[in-house]
């Protein structure tokens, strides 16, 4: 009799219905796509690559400009001789003079030395109304002969002293009366700042009124063989 309970039992169990393992999980359901989200991300990415284009293309903008091929002295202009075009980068904030403006330039002059290698910025020249410091102005009457034809302001003469004093013996005792080409040399570079118009290109022998400019230094030797007419100017490299 016990048996057949026990065995009854069992069937009741057995019949019962199954219940779902605790390692079974229900199916989550589908995640949400967001294509908004994928357009931003792209359209972030695209805009980023094209501002590193920009960058880098500004970097790169260059310009054709001057530089000095032979040194430049104060008072100097530039010419085709000592300059040659080269590309410089444009974002610098130095202001390069244009290669196409060269001819403009030249009509200026450096305000100090320039050196060899030098690129060319407007800074460094300016026009024939500032005096430099260490120079001087002096006005020199010359006679037919004693100037090249064509002399004009901007000019770069070398300034002799002419004469019979200074071709023979030491008549007077002065330094001028010396022998020897080099000792007529009175200035070897001066700027003509002006000169009178209408005798350059005459045949008239009407003297020339002329205004230098020349070291300081140069100062007391032009203006005593000035006074006694013996000055003669003779057009240099550097015009």
């Amino acid at each position: 009799m016990k048996i057949q309970e026990r065995t009854g039992a069992g069937a009741g169990r057995s019949a019962a219905p199954a219940q779902p393992s605790v390692g079974d999980r229900l199916p989550s359901p589908p995640r949400e796509r967001k294509p908004a989200l994928a357009a931003l991300a792209v359209l972030l990415i695209l805009v980023g690559a094209l501002g590193a284009t920009m960058l880098v293309l500004r970097a790169g903008d260059r310009v054709e400009a001057i530089q000095l091929t032979a040194d430049v002295k104060a008072g100097e202009s530039i010419t085709d001789d000592n300059i040659k075009s080269v590309m410089v980068n444009d974002d610098s904030g130095a202001n390069f003079v244009a290669w196409s403006q060269r001819e403009s330039l030249m009509k200026l002059q450096a305000k100090s030395t320039l050196y060899k290698g030098t690129v060319v910025v407007g800074e460094m020249f300016a026009d024939k109304s500032g005096m430099e410091e260490g120079k001087a102005t002096v006005g020199v009457s010359l006679k037919e002969g004693q100037y090249p034809k064509g002399l004009g302001s901007g000019d770069n003469v070398a300034v002799y002293r002419v004469g019979t004093k200074t071709s023979g013996g030491d008549q007077d005792g002065s330094a001028s009366g010396s022998a020897g080409a080099d000792n007529s040399l009175l200035v070897e570079r001066a700027v003509v700042e002006s000169a009178g118009a209408s005798s350059s290109d005459s045949i008239t022998s009407t003297n020339l009124p002329v205004t230098l400019t020349v070291d300081a230094a140069d100062v007391p030797a032009l203006t005593q063989a000035a006074s006694a007419g013996e000055v003669a100017v003779v057009l240099i490299p550097g015009n």
